[in-house]
C-alpha cells in the first residue's frame, strides 16, 4: 500500500479561506489557493511567490472547501464522487461534512461516512473516496495521477480578478470574490426524502431559500400584507 502523497494529505488537511499571517494588512488576503509543491495553502499576494510552482484554486461553497471537477480529475481519480454544479462549473467536495442525523432506510449512501447521494455515485467528497480506498487496503497508486505542470501554472491567475488586481492595486470592490461559489438554495442533506432535479441533471435534497441580510422578502415575491383590498363586489339584488 503506498502511503498518500503530500499534496493529497495536505490539500484534505489544510485550513482555507483564513486569513494570510504574511499579509495580513492586506485586503483580500484569504487564503484560497494550495501550492501543490509546498504542500500548504496561500493568499493570492502569496502568488507570485511561487510563480514556478503548481498551483491549484481552492473554491467556497455553502461554507465548505471545493474544488474544480476539471482540475482535480486531473490529480487524482474523481469517479464515483459526487459533483455539484455551481455557477456553471461542477465541483467537488474535498472533505466530509456534519451531519445533523444519520439517513434511515434504503436510500443510496456514501461509502464512508453514510451521507445521502444520488445514483450512481458511492462517495460524497473526496477525503471519503482516499479513506474508503485506504481502509480496503488497496494501493492509492490505482487513483493518482502523474500530473502535469503547466495544466498548474501560474499563468492561470493572472486573469484572476480576485488575484491580479490586488497585486496590483487596492481597490474598493466589494462585489464576491470568484473563490466564492454562490448559490441561492442551499440544500438539506440530512433528509432522505423529496429529492429534485436541478439544471444540471443532478438531484439535490430538500432545498431552502436563504434570504439575503436586510430583506424582509425575497425579489419577486410580494408579501401577501402588502396588497391593497379592493372595492367588494356584491351580487345583485333579485
Amino acid at each position: 500500500m503506498v502511503m498518500k502523497p503530500a499534496w493529497l494529505d495536505g490539500l484534505m488537511a489544510e485550513t482555507f479561506f483564513v486569513g494570510c499571517g504574511v499579509h495580513e494588512t492586506r485586503r483580500k488576503n484569504e487564503k484560497n489557493i494550495f501550492c501543490l509543491e509546498c504542500c500548504r495553502s496561500i493568499c493570492p499576494h502569496c502568488v507570485s511567490s511561487h510563480r514556478s510552482h503548481p498551483l491549484l484554486q481552492v473554491r467556497r461553497y455553502v461554507y465548505h472547501d471545493v474544488v474544480r471537477l476539471d482540475d482535480l480529475e486531473k490529480l487524482i481519480d474523481c469517479s464515483y464522487i459526487q459533483p455539484y454544479t455551481i455557477n456553471s462549473a461542477k465541483v467537488i467536495f474535498l472533505n466530509q461534512r456534519p451531519q445533523s442525523r444519520p439517513c434511515k432506510g434504503s436510500a443510496n449512501i456514501c461509502f464512508t461516512c453514510d451521507r445521502i447521494l444520488q445514483e450512481p455515485f458511492h462517495f460524497c467528497s473526496l477525503s471519503c473516496k482516499v479513506d474508503h480506498v485506504v481502509f480496503q487496503g488497496e494501493d492509492l497508486l490505482s487513483i493518482l495521477y502523474r500530473f502535469d505542470e503547466s495544466d498548474f501554472a501560474f499563468s492561470q491567475f493572472e486573469g484572476l480578478r480576485m488575484d491580479s488586481s490586488d497585486l496590483l492595486e487596492e481597490d474598493d470592490d466589494q462585489s464576491t470574490p470568484d473563490s466564492i461559489l454562490e448559490d441561492p438554495l442551499q440544500f438539506n442533506d440530512s433528509s432522505c426524502s423529496s429529492h429534485v432535479r436541478d439544471n444540471s441533471g443532478i438531484s439535490r435534497g430538500s432545498e431552502v431559500v436563504k434570504k439575503k441580510k436586510g430583506s424582509g422578502f425575497l425579489p419577486g415575491i410580494l408579501s401577501l400584507s402588502n396588497r391593497r383590498k379592493g372595492a367588494p363586489h356584491r351580487s345583485p339584488l333579485s
